[in-house]
């Protein structure tokens, strides 16, 4: 599978995550985020600068994905590791889930794809 290929349409579909997310509540693409909204939709901000900048440099595809996935994998790794490490008071008091379900599935399949894409990118990377 050709990074320069798939990766456009990868972050051409953060449209329809932000549809799903801000129009009908399903997030799939950044749960991890939904405690802080203004990272979240930043983060959207950034996939779509992604998108931008590989439909301007195709030759740069593999760079930003291989970029791009790293930060994802930062990111799910302090936003679910830090709530499920250091729990607050709010969830002993109100006797609250840790993480959701749609948080775990979020996990699961972005850092997944992230791990993979990382890995991928890596190695093409390395190649050159």
């Amino acid at each position: 599978m050709n990074t320069a290929r798939v990766l456009p349409w990868y972050y051409a579909a953060t449209v329809l995550f932000l549809i799903l997310d801000y129009g009908f509540g399903i997030n799939i693409r950044v749960a991890f985020l939904d405690a802080m909204p203004v990272a979240k939709f930043g983060y959207y901000i950034v996939l779509i600068w992604c998108f931008g900048l590989v439909m301007y440099r195709p030759a740069w595809a593999t760079l930003v994905g291989t970029f791009e996935s790293l930060v994802t994998l930062i990111a799910l790794i302090l936003g679910m590791g830090m709530r499920v490490m250091i729990p607050n008071d709010v969830i002993f008091a109100e006797n609250a889930a840790i993480v959701t379900v749609q948080e775990v599935i979020n996990f699961v399949i972005s850092g997944s794809m992230a791990y993979l894409s990382w890995v991928k990118g890596l190695r093409q990377l390395v190649k050159r």
